[in-house]
């Protein structure tokens, strides 16, 4: 589970500014808070949590899906 919307919902803060801040490409963090991606590369990750001064656990959560 993606909760990266959550974290920029609750500090007030936008797509382009977060990809401004981090040097990410807007298209990246705009694929990840929209929940559109595939992969995420650790680097990515690593400046988001930075940024937003969070865990990696605290932007994705795994969930067992049941059988």
């Amino acid at each position: 589970i993606n909760h990266l919307s959550e974290i920029m919902g609750r500090k007030r803060l936008k797509v382009n500014g977060v990809a401004a801040a981090t040097g990410l490409a807007i298209n990246t963090v705009s694929g990840l808070y929209h929940d559109k991606v595939k992969r995420v590369d650790l680097d990515t990750l690593e400046r988001l949590c930075v940024f937003l001064e969070v865990n990696i656990g605290d932007i994705l959560e795994h969930k067992k899906e049941a059988l």
